[in-house]
């Protein structure tokens, strides 16, 4: 399951940064992708048990989608506050 998360992840976050057209390195894109994994899958398990695996690879890039506007407009605007 870790592993599949990893490369479903993986494959979302390089769409997502594409169509959101993000500039990232492959560990922030891999990070992206697995994150917006998460997220995806949490919002759309019915979808995914409805619909299979093509449905995993949807809500993932969702996910990173939703990630990449998070921070582009929370973070990547106010800086980051270390």
């Amino acid at each position: 399951m870790v592993i599949y998360l990893i490369i479903i992840g993986a494959a979302a976050g390089f769409i997502a940064t594409r169509l959101m057209k993000v500039e990232a390195n492959i560990v922030i894109t891999m990070a992206i992708g697995i994150g917006g994994a998460l997220i995806g899958g949490l919002l759309l398990r019915v979808l995914l048990s409805v619909l299979g695996i093509g449905a995993g690879l949807v809500g993932a890039i969702l996910g990173a989608v939703l990630l990449i506007w998070l921070y582009q407009t929370y973070i990547q605007k106010n800086g980051p506050r270390f």
